[in-house]
Protein backbone atom coordinates (compact mmCIF):
# COMPACT_ATOMS: atom_id res chain seq x y z
CA UNK A 1 0.00 0.00 0.00
CA UNK A 2 2.83 2.75 0.87
CA UNK A 3 4.32 1.77 -2.50
CA UNK A 4 1.10 2.35 -4.41
CA UNK A 5 0.55 5.51 -2.56
CA UNK A 6 4.49 6.70 -2.96
CA UNK A 7 5.09 7.17 1.24
CA UNK A 8 8.44 7.41 0.60
CA UNK A 9 8.27 9.78 -2.12
CA UNK A 10 5.85 12.48 -0.66
CA UNK A 11 7.69 12.33 2.85
CA UNK A 12 4.65 10.44 4.59
CA UNK A 13 3.60 7.42 6.60
CA UNK A 14 0.39 5.47 7.66
CA UNK A 15 0.52 7.98 11.31
CA UNK A 16 0.35 10.77 9.50
CA UNK A 17 -1.70 9.96 6.82
CA UNK A 18 -4.51 8.42 8.95
CA UNK A 19 -4.51 11.73 11.11
CA UNK A 20 -4.32 13.54 8.57
CA UNK A 21 -7.87 11.57 7.32
CA UNK A 22 -9.16 11.70 10.33
CA UNK A 23 -8.90 15.64 10.61
CA UNK A 24 -10.88 16.27 6.90
CA UNK A 25 -13.53 13.69 8.37
CA UNK A 26 -13.96 15.58 11.14
CA UNK A 27 -13.55 19.30 9.42
CA UNK A 28 -16.72 18.11 6.88
CA UNK A 29 -18.55 15.83 8.95
CA UNK A 30 -21.03 18.92 9.20
CA UNK A 31 -22.21 17.89 6.31
CA UNK A 32 -23.55 14.64 7.50
CA UNK A 33 -26.04 16.75 9.53
CA UNK A 34 -26.42 20.02 7.30
CA UNK A 35 -27.54 17.79 4.17
CA UNK A 36 -30.02 16.13 4.70
CA UNK A 37 -31.81 19.33 6.70
CA UNK A 38 -31.11 21.36 3.56
CA UNK A 39 -32.58 19.09 0.90
CA UNK A 40 -35.60 17.60 3.18
CA UNK A 41 -36.28 21.55 3.37
CA UNK A 42 -36.62 21.18 7.57
CA UNK A 43 -36.42 24.87 7.95
CA UNK A 44 -39.31 25.47 5.45
CA UNK A 45 -42.54 25.44 7.20
CA UNK A 46 -46.09 24.08 5.99
CA UNK A 47 -43.93 22.65 2.78
CA UNK A 48 -46.38 19.28 1.73
CA UNK A 49 -44.44 16.57 3.72
CA UNK A 50 -45.39 14.16 0.13
CA UNK A 51 -42.65 17.06 -1.90
CA UNK A 52 -39.53 16.71 0.50
CA UNK A 53 -37.13 14.85 0.25
CA UNK A 54 -36.86 11.68 3.26
CA UNK A 55 -34.41 12.52 5.96
CA UNK A 56 -33.04 9.62 6.62
CA UNK A 57 -32.93 8.76 3.14
CA UNK A 58 -30.94 11.28 2.38
CA UNK A 59 -28.49 11.06 5.57
CA UNK A 60 -27.32 7.63 4.19
CA UNK A 61 -26.82 8.72 0.44
CA UNK A 62 -24.41 11.58 1.95
CA UNK A 63 -22.54 9.00 4.13
CA UNK A 64 -22.51 6.60 1.10
CA UNK A 65 -21.68 9.06 -1.87
CA UNK A 66 -18.79 10.99 0.75
CA UNK A 67 -17.76 7.66 0.95
CA UNK A 68 -17.38 6.14 -2.35
CA UNK A 69 -16.51 9.57 -3.92
CA UNK A 70 -13.32 9.83 -1.72
CA UNK A 71 -12.33 5.91 -1.93
CA UNK A 72 -12.42 6.65 -6.11
CA UNK A 73 -10.17 9.72 -5.28
CA UNK A 74 -7.77 8.15 -3.08
CA UNK A 75 -7.35 5.18 -4.79
CA UNK A 76 -8.20 7.01 -9.07
CA UNK A 77 -6.86 9.83 -8.41
CA UNK A 78 -4.41 9.39 -5.11
CA UNK A 79 -5.00 13.28 -3.93
CA UNK A 80 -5.86 13.59 -0.16
CA UNK A 81 -9.13 14.65 -1.33
CA UNK A 82 -12.16 14.05 0.02
CA UNK A 83 -15.62 14.16 -1.67
CA UNK A 84 -19.25 15.07 -0.33
CA UNK A 85 -22.36 16.90 -1.27
CA UNK A 86 -21.27 20.21 -2.01
CA UNK A 87 -22.53 22.97 0.00
CA UNK A 88 -24.24 25.84 -2.02
CA UNK A 89 -25.37 23.50 -4.36
CA UNK A 90 -27.39 21.80 -2.45
CA UNK A 91 -29.14 24.70 -1.03
CA UNK A 92 -29.43 26.28 -4.60
CA UNK A 93 -30.91 22.41 -5.24
CA UNK A 94 -33.47 23.31 -2.25
CA UNK A 95 -34.25 26.27 -2.32
CA UNK A 96 -33.59 27.62 -6.06
CA UNK A 97 -34.97 24.24 -7.60
CA UNK A 98 -37.51 22.07 -5.79
CA UNK A 99 -39.04 24.89 -3.34
CA UNK A 100 -38.25 28.28 -5.67
CA UNK A 101 -39.45 26.70 -9.07
CA UNK A 102 -41.71 24.11 -7.67
CA UNK A 103 -39.68 21.14 -9.50
CA UNK A 104 -39.90 17.90 -7.93
CA UNK A 105 -36.68 16.83 -6.25
CA UNK A 106 -36.73 13.45 -8.29
CA UNK A 107 -36.22 16.18 -11.51
CA UNK A 108 -33.38 18.14 -9.46
CA UNK A 109 -31.63 14.18 -9.41
CA UNK A 110 -32.56 13.86 -12.74
CA UNK A 111 -30.63 17.35 -13.28
CA UNK A 112 -27.50 16.66 -11.29
CA UNK A 113 -27.29 13.06 -13.05
CA UNK A 114 -27.29 14.74 -16.41
CA UNK A 115 -24.25 17.62 -15.65
CA UNK A 116 -22.34 14.12 -14.29
CA UNK A 117 -22.69 12.97 -17.37
CA UNK A 118 -21.27 16.02 -19.16
CA UNK A 119 -18.56 15.86 -17.28
CA UNK A 120 -17.29 12.53 -17.68
CA UNK A 121 -17.55 13.26 -20.62
CA UNK A 122 -15.66 16.48 -20.72
CA UNK A 123 -13.12 14.78 -18.44
CA UNK A 124 -12.31 11.47 -21.01
CA UNK A 125 -11.84 14.34 -23.64
CA UNK A 126 -8.95 15.93 -21.84
CA UNK A 127 -10.85 19.01 -21.86
CA UNK A 128 -10.62 19.59 -18.01
CA UNK A 129 -7.24 18.80 -17.29
CA UNK A 130 -6.28 21.07 -20.44
CA UNK A 131 -8.61 23.62 -18.93
CA UNK A 132 -6.51 23.40 -15.66
CA UNK A 133 -3.46 23.50 -16.89
CA UNK A 134 -3.87 26.33 -18.94
CA UNK A 135 -4.87 28.48 -16.02
CA UNK A 136 -1.98 31.80 -14.97
CA UNK A 137 0.16 29.91 -12.53
CA UNK A 138 -0.69 33.84 -10.70
CA UNK A 139 -4.30 33.02 -10.82
CA UNK A 140 -3.19 29.57 -9.50
CA UNK A 141 -1.86 31.24 -6.42
CA UNK A 142 -4.60 33.30 -6.50
CA UNK A 143 -6.99 31.15 -6.29
CA UNK A 144 -5.62 29.02 -3.04
CA UNK A 145 -5.05 32.26 -0.82
CA UNK A 146 -8.67 33.36 -2.14
CA UNK A 147 -9.75 30.32 -0.75
CA UNK A 148 -7.90 29.89 2.27
CA UNK A 149 -9.84 33.65 3.08
CA UNK A 150 -13.19 32.08 1.95
CA UNK A 151 -12.70 29.51 5.11
CA UNK A 152 -11.19 31.90 7.24
CA UNK A 153 -14.34 33.83 6.97
CA UNK A 154 -16.48 30.59 6.81
CA UNK A 155 -14.59 29.40 10.37
CA UNK A 156 -15.12 33.02 11.72
CA UNK A 157 -18.79 32.81 11.09
CA UNK A 158 -19.53 29.29 12.61
CA UNK A 159 -17.55 30.19 15.51
CA UNK A 160 -20.06 33.31 15.58
CA UNK A 161 -16.54 35.49 16.14
CA UNK A 162 -18.27 37.43 12.52
CA UNK A 163 -21.78 38.13 12.74
CA UNK A 164 -24.39 39.85 10.52
CA UNK A 165 -24.67 43.42 10.49
CA UNK A 166 -27.33 45.39 9.22
CA UNK A 167 -25.83 48.62 9.07
CA UNK A 168 -22.01 47.30 7.63
CA UNK A 169 -23.00 43.62 6.32
CA UNK A 170 -20.76 42.52 8.82
CA UNK A 171 -19.46 43.29 12.53
CA UNK A 172 -17.77 41.78 15.46
CA UNK A 173 -19.82 39.43 17.07
CA UNK A 174 -20.17 39.17 21.45
CA UNK A 175 -16.74 37.73 21.78
CA UNK A 176 -18.39 36.51 25.58
CA UNK A 177 -20.72 33.97 24.00
CA UNK A 178 -19.66 30.32 24.81
CA UNK A 179 -19.35 29.42 21.08
CA UNK A 180 -17.05 32.27 20.22
CA UNK A 181 -14.80 31.51 23.90
CA UNK A 182 -15.02 27.59 22.91
CA UNK A 183 -13.79 28.93 19.00
CA UNK A 184 -11.34 30.95 20.68
CA UNK A 185 -9.37 28.58 23.04
CA UNK A 186 -9.25 25.83 19.70
CA UNK A 187 -7.68 28.50 17.93
CA UNK A 188 -5.18 29.58 20.67
CA UNK A 189 -4.35 26.01 21.35
CA UNK A 190 -4.34 25.06 17.62
CA UNK A 191 -1.70 28.10 17.52
CA UNK A 192 0.41 27.69 20.19
CA UNK A 193 1.05 23.50 18.55
CA UNK A 194 1.32 25.30 15.05
CA UNK A 195 4.13 27.13 16.28
CA UNK A 196 5.72 24.64 18.07
CA UNK A 197 6.06 22.41 14.91
CA UNK A 198 4.00 19.78 16.47
CA UNK A 199 2.14 17.29 13.77
CA UNK A 200 -1.66 16.98 13.56
CA UNK A 201 -1.76 20.29 15.12
CA UNK A 202 -5.35 21.03 13.72
CA UNK A 203 -6.59 17.36 14.72
CA UNK A 204 -4.98 17.88 18.44
CA UNK A 205 -6.49 21.56 18.95
CA UNK A 206 -10.26 20.05 17.73
CA UNK A 207 -9.93 17.03 20.45
CA UNK A 208 -9.12 19.50 22.78
CA UNK A 209 -11.94 22.09 21.84
CA UNK A 210 -14.34 19.18 22.26
CA UNK A 211 -13.01 18.08 25.36
CA UNK A 212 -13.32 21.60 26.99
CA UNK A 213 -16.52 21.76 25.15
CA UNK A 214 -18.04 18.96 26.83
CA UNK A 215 -16.56 20.20 30.58
CA UNK A 216 -18.19 23.64 30.83
CA UNK A 217 -21.50 21.92 29.28
CA UNK A 218 -21.35 23.49 25.52
CA UNK A 219 -21.30 20.65 23.70
CA UNK A 220 -23.92 18.00 25.23
CA UNK A 221 -22.61 14.02 25.38
CA UNK A 222 -24.64 12.03 22.60
CA UNK A 223 -27.83 9.98 23.84
CA UNK A 224 -26.52 6.95 22.33
CA UNK A 225 -23.48 6.08 20.75
CA UNK A 226 -24.59 3.64 17.73
CA UNK A 227 -28.20 3.68 15.96
CA UNK A 228 -29.94 1.68 13.40
CA UNK A 229 -29.09 2.99 9.68
CA UNK A 230 -32.00 4.35 7.80
CA UNK A 231 -33.92 2.67 4.50
CA UNK A 232 -31.95 4.54 1.31
CA UNK A 233 -35.03 2.94 -1.02
CA UNK A 234 -36.93 6.43 -0.44
CA UNK A 235 -34.04 8.44 -3.15
CA UNK A 236 -32.18 5.61 -4.42
CA UNK A 237 -32.84 5.28 -8.49
CA UNK A 238 -35.46 8.70 -8.26
CA UNK A 239 -32.80 10.35 -10.60
CA UNK A 240 -34.13 8.06 -13.67
CA UNK A 241 -38.01 8.92 -12.94
CA UNK A 242 -37.78 11.90 -13.86
CA UNK A 243 -36.62 11.28 -17.90
CA UNK A 244 -40.06 9.17 -18.00
CA UNK A 245 -41.47 12.87 -17.28
CA UNK A 246 -42.11 15.40 -20.23
CA UNK A 247 -42.12 17.92 -17.63
CA UNK A 248 -38.54 17.28 -17.31
CA UNK A 249 -37.58 18.63 -20.97
CA UNK A 250 -37.79 22.26 -20.24
CA UNK A 251 -35.86 25.41 -21.00
CA UNK A 252 -35.79 25.76 -17.29
CA UNK A 253 -34.04 22.56 -16.72
CA UNK A 254 -31.59 22.96 -19.08
CA UNK A 255 -30.40 26.34 -17.29
CA UNK A 256 -30.45 24.14 -14.10
CA UNK A 257 -28.13 21.42 -15.65
CA UNK A 258 -26.07 23.68 -16.63
CA UNK A 259 -25.85 26.03 -13.30
CA UNK A 260 -24.86 22.82 -11.57
CA UNK A 261 -22.07 22.07 -14.13
CA UNK A 262 -20.54 25.53 -13.96
CA UNK A 263 -20.56 25.82 -10.57
CA UNK A 264 -18.93 22.07 -9.73
CA UNK A 265 -16.49 22.39 -12.55
CA UNK A 266 -14.61 25.85 -11.12
CA UNK A 267 -15.38 24.94 -7.71
CA UNK A 268 -13.95 20.99 -7.73
CA UNK A 269 -11.14 22.97 -10.26
CA UNK A 270 -10.60 25.76 -7.90
CA UNK A 271 -10.01 23.24 -4.67
CA UNK A 272 -8.10 20.46 -6.47
CA UNK A 273 -5.28 23.55 -7.03
CA UNK A 274 -5.41 25.24 -4.05
CA UNK A 275 -5.47 21.53 -2.03
CA UNK A 276 -2.57 20.58 -4.32
CA UNK A 277 -0.81 23.35 -4.13
CA UNK A 278 -0.76 23.70 -0.15
CA UNK A 279 0.36 19.74 -0.29
CA UNK A 280 3.14 20.86 -2.43
CA UNK A 281 2.00 18.52 -5.60
CA UNK A 282 2.18 21.21 -7.76
CA UNK A 283 4.64 20.67 -10.72
CA UNK A 284 5.25 22.94 -13.15
CA UNK A 285 2.34 24.74 -12.35
CA UNK A 286 0.86 21.60 -13.65
CA UNK A 287 -1.30 18.98 -11.64
CA UNK A 288 0.14 15.53 -11.97
CA UNK A 289 -2.61 12.79 -12.33
CA UNK A 290 -4.92 15.63 -12.75
CA UNK A 291 -7.21 13.40 -15.49
CA UNK A 292 -7.78 11.02 -13.06
CA UNK A 293 -8.46 12.94 -10.02
CA UNK A 294 -11.27 14.86 -12.22
CA UNK A 295 -12.49 11.65 -13.35
CA UNK A 296 -13.38 10.45 -9.75
CA UNK A 297 -14.84 13.72 -9.38
CA UNK A 298 -17.39 13.05 -12.17
CA UNK A 299 -18.19 9.46 -11.31
CA UNK A 300 -18.74 10.82 -7.70
CA UNK A 301 -21.08 13.62 -8.39
CA UNK A 302 -23.02 10.72 -10.83
CA UNK A 303 -22.94 7.91 -7.87
CA UNK A 304 -24.08 10.73 -5.35
CA UNK A 305 -27.20 11.25 -7.86
CA UNK A 306 -28.23 7.87 -8.01
CA UNK A 307 -28.56 7.30 -4.52
CA UNK A 308 -30.06 10.43 -3.80
CA UNK A 309 -28.15 14.09 -3.37
CA UNK A 310 -27.07 17.16 -4.24
CA UNK A 311 -24.10 17.24 -6.43
CA UNK A 312 -21.09 15.94 -4.65
CA UNK A 313 -17.41 17.35 -5.51
CA UNK A 314 -14.21 18.07 -3.46
CA UNK A 315 -14.22 19.77 -0.64
CA UNK A 316 -11.93 22.54 0.66
CA UNK A 317 -11.83 21.12 4.13
CA UNK A 318 -9.49 18.41 2.87
CA UNK A 319 -7.18 21.35 3.43
CA UNK A 320 -7.38 20.53 7.27
CA UNK A 321 -6.17 17.24 6.67
CA UNK A 322 -2.96 18.39 4.25
CA UNK A 323 -2.09 20.56 7.29
CA UNK A 324 -2.37 17.72 9.67
CA UNK A 325 0.22 15.80 7.78
CA UNK A 326 -1.93 14.52 4.62
CA UNK A 327 -0.17 13.68 1.52
CA UNK A 328 -1.84 10.81 -0.06
CA UNK A 329 -4.84 9.12 -1.36
CA UNK A 330 -4.63 7.04 1.77
CA UNK A 331 -5.70 9.68 3.69
CA UNK A 332 -8.93 9.85 1.34
CA UNK A 333 -9.61 6.29 2.14
CA UNK A 334 -9.48 6.93 6.17
CA UNK A 335 -11.98 9.64 5.37
CA UNK A 336 -13.95 7.23 3.31
CA UNK A 337 -13.75 4.49 6.51
CA UNK A 338 -15.29 7.25 8.43
CA UNK A 339 -18.12 8.32 6.57
CA UNK A 340 -19.07 4.41 6.25
CA UNK A 341 -18.41 4.15 10.19
CA UNK A 342 -20.80 7.38 10.16
CA UNK A 343 -23.84 5.29 8.92
CA UNK A 344 -23.71 3.21 12.06
CA UNK A 345 -21.90 5.57 15.08
CA UNK A 346 -24.11 9.34 13.78
CA UNK A 347 -24.81 10.43 17.63
CA UNK A 348 -21.57 10.70 18.35
CA UNK A 349 -20.98 13.09 14.96
CA UNK A 350 -23.36 15.79 17.49
CA UNK A 351 -19.91 16.39 19.70
CA UNK A 352 -18.06 18.05 16.17
CA UNK A 353 -19.70 21.35 15.93
CA UNK A 354 -19.18 24.46 14.15
CA UNK A 355 -17.10 25.85 17.10
CA UNK A 356 -14.70 22.80 17.43
CA UNK A 357 -14.49 22.79 13.55
CA UNK A 358 -14.11 26.42 12.98
CA UNK A 359 -10.35 27.06 14.40
CA UNK A 360 -9.02 24.40 11.95
CA UNK A 361 -10.71 25.90 9.18
CA UNK A 362 -9.33 29.66 10.24
CA UNK A 363 -5.57 28.31 10.59
CA UNK A 364 -5.90 26.34 7.48
CA UNK A 365 -6.46 29.71 5.78
CA UNK A 366 -3.78 31.29 7.29
CA UNK A 367 -1.84 28.37 5.35
CA UNK A 368 -3.31 28.92 2.34
CA UNK A 369 -2.95 32.48 2.01
CA UNK A 370 0.44 32.42 2.18
CA UNK A 371 0.55 31.62 -1.54
CA UNK A 372 -0.12 35.01 -2.14
CA UNK A 373 3.86 35.72 -1.97
CA UNK A 374 4.11 33.40 -5.06
CA UNK A 375 1.91 36.45 -7.09
CA UNK A 376 3.69 38.79 -9.44
CA UNK A 377 2.06 41.96 -7.56
CA UNK A 378 4.73 44.50 -9.25
CA UNK A 379 3.21 43.99 -12.34
CA UNK A 380 -0.31 45.69 -12.59
CA UNK A 381 -1.89 43.42 -15.39
CA UNK A 382 -1.27 40.36 -12.99
CA UNK A 383 -2.20 42.47 -9.57
CA UNK A 384 -5.66 42.85 -10.82
CA UNK A 385 -6.60 39.62 -11.89
CA UNK A 386 -5.18 38.25 -8.79
CA UNK A 387 -6.53 40.28 -6.29
CA UNK A 388 -10.00 40.16 -7.42
CA UNK A 389 -10.16 36.76 -7.75
CA UNK A 390 -8.88 36.82 -4.11
CA UNK A 391 -11.21 38.87 -2.60
CA UNK A 392 -14.22 38.38 -4.80
CA UNK A 393 -14.60 34.53 -3.28
CA UNK A 394 -15.19 35.76 0.56
CA UNK A 395 -17.14 39.17 -0.89
CA UNK A 396 -19.56 37.05 -3.36
CA UNK A 397 -19.17 34.01 -0.70
CA UNK A 398 -18.38 31.66 -3.85
CA UNK A 399 -15.24 30.03 -5.17
CA UNK A 400 -16.88 30.12 -8.83
CA UNK A 401 -17.69 33.73 -8.42
CA UNK A 402 -14.22 34.59 -7.69
CA UNK A 403 -12.51 32.26 -10.34
CA UNK A 404 -15.14 33.74 -12.74
CA UNK A 405 -13.86 37.40 -11.66
CA UNK A 406 -10.93 36.91 -12.25
CA UNK A 407 -10.60 35.24 -15.82
CA UNK A 408 -12.44 37.94 -16.71
CA UNK A 409 -10.16 40.57 -15.95
CA UNK A 410 -7.13 38.61 -16.89
CA UNK A 411 -7.30 38.92 -20.65
CA UNK A 412 -7.94 42.19 -20.49
CA UNK A 413 -4.80 43.60 -18.29
CA UNK A 414 -2.97 41.11 -20.83
CA UNK A 415 -4.35 42.60 -23.85
CA UNK A 416 -3.96 46.31 -22.76
CA UNK A 417 -0.18 45.72 -21.39
CA UNK A 418 0.17 43.67 -24.62
CA UNK A 419 1.29 40.40 -23.62
CA UNK A 420 -1.42 39.01 -25.72
CA UNK A 421 1.49 36.02 -26.97
CA UNK A 422 1.28 34.63 -23.69
CA UNK A 423 -2.62 34.36 -23.28
CA UNK A 424 -3.53 30.69 -23.53
CA UNK A 425 -6.61 30.64 -26.12
CA UNK A 426 -8.57 29.17 -23.38
CA UNK A 427 -8.47 32.11 -21.22
CA UNK A 428 -10.12 33.78 -24.31
CA UNK A 429 -12.85 31.24 -24.28
CA UNK A 430 -13.12 31.57 -20.90
CA UNK A 431 -13.84 35.55 -20.85
CA UNK A 432 -17.17 34.97 -23.51
CA UNK A 433 -18.39 32.21 -20.71
CA UNK A 434 -17.94 34.01 -17.53
CA UNK A 435 -19.39 37.55 -19.11
CA UNK A 436 -22.37 35.19 -20.65
CA UNK A 437 -22.53 33.59 -16.93
CA UNK A 438 -23.12 37.29 -14.92
CA UNK A 439 -25.75 38.77 -18.08
CA UNK A 440 -27.53 35.46 -18.18
CA UNK A 441 -27.50 33.19 -15.08
CA UNK A 442 -27.09 35.22 -12.54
Amino acid sequence: MHKYFEFEKLGTNYRREFIGGLTTFLAMAYILVVNPLTLSLASVKDFPADLRMDYGAVFVATALASALGSIIMGLLGKYPLALAPGMGLNAFFAYTVVLGSGIPWQHALGAVLISAVFFFILTLTGLREKIINAIPVDLKHAVGAGIGLFITFIGLQNAKIVVNNDATLVGLGDLSSPEALLAIFGIVVTVIMMTRGINGAVFYGMILTVIVGMIFGEIKMPDKVVDAVPSLSPTFGAAFSSFGDSSFYTTSMLGIILTFLFVDFFDNAGTLVAVANQAGLMKDNKLPNAGKALLADSIASGVGAVLGTSTTTSYIESSAGVASGARTGFASLVTAGLFILSLFFFPLLSVVTAPVTAPALIIVGVLMVSSLGKIDWKKFEIAVPAFLTMIAMPLSYSIATGIAVGFIFYPITMIVKGRTKEINPIMYFFFVIFVLYFIFLK
